[in-house]
């Protein structure tokens, strides 16, 4: 059977079985069909109702493990069920720890965009491997001195008050600003750690955060689940100025990897601006 044939019978079987109920929802009058509807199932996991029909048909054949995690999680699998869902995509299931390893399919994938800034990033926001133009962008990450090497933690154990968008050499922030930024960056690490709940460095750096920041602690305690989206970038380069960046992060196929990657629309400021920092890192190797 095609993996995207056996996710999407799988996927509508469960949903089928499941009552609102059972997954803290409030029913409203009676139901034609049993189970969730693809409306609530699509609520709970954080993604449109188009997807999970188009998941349920087989016409969406490569969800990330994010969303295998979300719908697992939105349906209240048992843990085999949720390893079974994983495998019907074509994913290894989640192990007890957080993967803090480049895979090759990873290192490829960062090696072919060699003209923008890449960093790859465990799914805890660990920092694992990066490319020369991430150096001449943001700073060099082994530079960084980070607790756990980790971009989170270097916000929220840091003595210094600063937020999540300047915890490098030089600020990197977001037009919809340090609240939003970390709001979404605290929600995909919840999502993490419901994923990875026996991973030990995860739970000690979580409570380490949680001890030593009141920000993180009120952003922790709302219970936002959501993977992270890519979003708006300003780069506040010493070198260059100001360079304003389109942010994408893109699943890893089989792996539980962030690759983070900035790009600019060709002929733009920012373009050449970025043009002259490839040029700059090309001298210094």
């Amino acid at each position: 059977m095609p993996v995207s044939t056996a996710f999407g019978e799988a996927l509508r079987g469960w949903r089928e079985r499941a009552t609102p109920r059972q997954v803290g929802l409030v029913a409203h009058g009676r139901r034609r069909a049993p189970g969730l509807r693809r409306s609530e199932l699509a609520q709970l996991a954080d993604t449109s109702v188009d997807y999970v029909v188009q998941l349920e048909q087989g016409r969406a054949t490569s969800p990330s493990a994010q969303v295998v995690a979300a719908l697992s999680r939105a349906l209240r699998l048992a843990p085999d069920e949720r390893d079974h869902l994983y495998r019907c995509a074509n994913l290894l299931p989640p192990t007890g720890d957080v993967p803090r390893e480049i895979c090759p399919d990873a290192r490829r994938l960062m090696d072919r965009l060699p003209e923008r800034p890449v960093v790859i990033l465990a799914a805890d926001w660990t920092v694992l491997g990066w490319n020369a133009m991430w150096t001449a962008a943001c700073g060099d990450p082994a530079a960084y001195d980070w607790p756990y090497d980790n971009f989170l933690a270097a916000a929220y154990l840091a003595t210094d008050g600063r937020s999540a968008e300047e915890t490098g050499p030089w600020p990197v922030r977001s037009p919809a600003g340090p609240e939003a930024t970390e709001t979404a960056l605290v929600a995909d690490l919840r999502a993490t750690a419901t994923t990875y709940p026996a991973d030990a460095r995860l739970a000690e750096m979580i409570d380490r955060m949680l001890a030593a920041s009141p920000r993180f602690a009120r952003l922790w305690t709302n219970g936002t689940v959501r993977p992270h989206a890519g979003q708006e970038k300003i780069i506040e380069h010493p070198a260059v100025g100001e360079i304003r960046l389109d942010c994408e992060v893109l699943m890893v196929p089989g792996a539980d990897l962030k690759l983070l990657t900035m790009f600019a629309l060709p002929g733009s400021d920012a373009a050449a601006k970025l043009g002259a920092l490839r040029a700059g890192a090309a001298v210094q190797r």
